[in-house]
């Protein structure tokens, strides 16, 4: 065990040796529900934090992955995790992970940031932040007070951001040298809060994995929720309030990330390119086959037919135009049945926010990155292998192989060699990147930034390589719909 001095109080934490940890530092007061997050206090006592925090209300009662989480689930979830190197010496880059799943699912206890530390000399924080109808459902229409309530969970964010800025440095970190990085909603929410005013200032760098999370299905919904609850609109915030937790979650009410107008006040590229040369540099990238996440393992009597009426759709989440979308991609996978074509379309569901999220931060001035994870599985998850299925590289983020005691996510065999070696030089790429702003000299071959007329790509792979517009084939597709 370690005990610290900081500005809010001593704290108790667990030393690795390598590297100290301090779970479930509280960064939130108890949240009222669907308002804004208030600052936490100080402590008088030494601050026990060897235990993991409760952790979001989940839409479902394992992690975003299936996973058993520590924790219990609770709407007193504004904590966060701090993995730490040293708390002295010079003051090191800190890195703030933002969890995925979907704004409905996952947690900061999900995550263990002890290798990331130790191996990158970097602070690493993980945040908690409100789920699903408690952080992101729409209640503006019922007054004043709740405008920009379907953000409430990018406000836990920003203030966890500001707790940082404010208190890191007791803990090892340099809060002039922020990267945030996340991963799927997380990764959007990287994005979120490169559009919300309110998070200026509080990063310098920005990592976005895979990103992408269910929209707001637009409009006001309230009629529609007090209908569903059997209420007049005028009673739906008293009974909202009245409800018990699992009665809120078991009501399904519609949850979604939006541009509200005040906390995240315009689009994610708008921004990009409001900021320009003065934004942050950003590396983002997808996995190669994202969509295989979402299929069940090949059957002789899979019913092929329902993922034929499934791809208009699921397209809309791609294009505006998703018939032409559609059909230029069957002309582009003649070979693939409908199953096949459902996966490469969830795919590009994430690779295009990708791609022109790269393209806006290239023009900018700002510079980019763009990569895509090749490694296939290993391991088989829900009953197959899913090649380089959605979330299978947060190990790697994390180089979890590194120390069996790091438990994050994981569908590789950790004892295969080229696993072990990309996990070391992709979590190494990363922390090079929140020192320098450069991801070059962690031992992958040279990056450069992604530009038009010079597409490049890092492949991370047993070998990993750089390639000159991969995704060209449907980003001509993309082009010819906007």
């Amino acid at each position: 065990m370690t005990t610290i001095d900081t500005r809010l109080g001593k704290v108790l934490g667990i030393d690795h040796s390598t590297s100290h940890t301090f779970l479930g530092i509280r960064y939130g007061k108890p949240p009222s529900r669907f308002m804004p997050p208030v600052a936490a206090d100080g402590w008088n006592d030494i601050l026990d934090a060897t235990a993991y925090p409760t952790r979001p209300i989940p839409g479902k009662a394992l992690g975003s992955m299936g996973q058993t989480v520590p924790g219990e689930p609770s709407e007193d979830c504004l904590f966060l995790n701090i993995y730490t190197p040293s708390t002295k010496g010079a003051p090191r880059p800190v890195m703030v992970w933002i969890h995925g799943g979907g704004f409905a699912n996952g947690s900061a206890n999900e995550y263990d940031g002890r290798v990331l530390a130790s191996q990158g000399d970097v602070v690493v924080v993980i945040i908690n932040y409100r789920l699903g109808p408690f952080g992101f459902t729409d209640l503006s229409p019922l007054g004043e007070e709740l405008e920009g309530s379907v953000s409430n969970g990018y406000r836990d964010m920003i203030l966890a951001l500001e707790w940082i800025r404010d208190n890191i440095t007791d803990y090892g970190g340099n809060a002039d040298n922020v990267t945030i990085f996340g991963e799927s909603a997380g990764g959007i929410a990287v994005l979120g809060l490169n559009a919300a005013p309110a998070a200026d200032g509080l990063f310098h760098k920005a990592i976005a994995h895979s990103p992408n999370g269910p929209q707001w299905p637009g409009g006001d919904k309230t009629g529609e929720m007090a209908e569903k609850l059997d209420v007049d609109q005028s009673e739906l915030l008293d009974k909202l309030r009245g409800m018990s937790t699992q009665e809120i979650i078991k009501a399904g009410l519609p949850v979604g990330h939006a541009i509200d107008g005040t906390v995240v006040t315009r689009p994610f590229n708008e921004a990009i390119l409001e900021k320009g040369k003065n934004g942050v540099p950003i590396i983002v990238g997808t996995n190669r086959t994202e969509g295989t996440l979402f299929t069940p393992p090949d059957s002789n009597d899979e019913d092929i037919e329902r993922y034929q009426n499934m791809l208009p759709g699921t397209a809309k989440s791609v294009d505006s135009d998703p018939k032409r979308y559609v059909d230029g991609i069957r002309a582009a996978y003649p070979e693939q049945n409908a199953k096949r074509l459902f996966e490469i379309v969830m795919t590009d569901s994430f690779r295009r926010i990708a791609v022109e999220i790269a393209e806006s931060a290239s023009q900018a001035g700002a510079g980019s990155w763009l990569y895509r994870f090749d490694l296939p599985t290993t391991l088989e998850y829900n009953g197959k292998l899913t090649e380089s299925m959605h979330a299978c590289e947060m190990a790697f983020t994390f180089n979890s192989y590194a120390d069996s005691d790091c438990i994050v996510f994981a569908v590789y065999d950790p004892d295969l060699p080229e696993v072990r070696r990309l996990a070391g030089q992709w979590s190494g790429t990363l922390t090079r990147f929140a020192w320098t702003g450069d991801p070059n000299g962690a031992g992958l071959p040279e990056w450069s930034q992604y530009k038009e007329g010079s597409r490049l790509v890092m492949h991370l792979d047993a070998t990993s390589h750089v390639s000159d517009d991969p995704d060209k084939i449907h980003r001509e597709l993309w082009v010819a719909a906007s």
